[in-house]
């Protein structure tokens, strides 16, 4: 019989904490428990990439990795915010030119 696989599970549970602390620095609400998970994994990837772009030194271990997963979560929320605010001013930009 196979044994489960805890590493999923932790790194899932990472993944939320780590989206939700990201959001709430960015004066936000948070996107639920899935949204959460899917903003820290995808955060985790971006700052892992990030550091090793710009060859900046960090902290072995658990802590080191939170950092870096909780920077990476708030470069990725700055991105998804850059773009809903360009398509909401597009948005509203083309609803000016109708009625005009």
């Amino acid at each position: 019989m196979a044994e489960f696989d805890w590493t999923i599970l932790l790194d899932g549970f990472f993944g939320a904490v780590c989206g939700y602390i990201a959001s709430r620095i960015l004066g936000g609400e948070g996107y639920g428990c899935l949204g959460n998970v899917v903003v820290g994994v995808i955060g985790s990837v971006i700052g892992v990439w990030f550091i090793k772009v710009l060859h900046i030194t960090m902290m072995e271990g658990i802590i080191g990795r939170f950092v870096t997963a909780v920077l990476g979560a708030i470069l990725f929320l700055s991105f998804i915010g850059v773009v809903n605010y360009l398509q909401r001013n597009k948005t509203t930009t083309k609803r000016r030119t109708r009625t005009k």
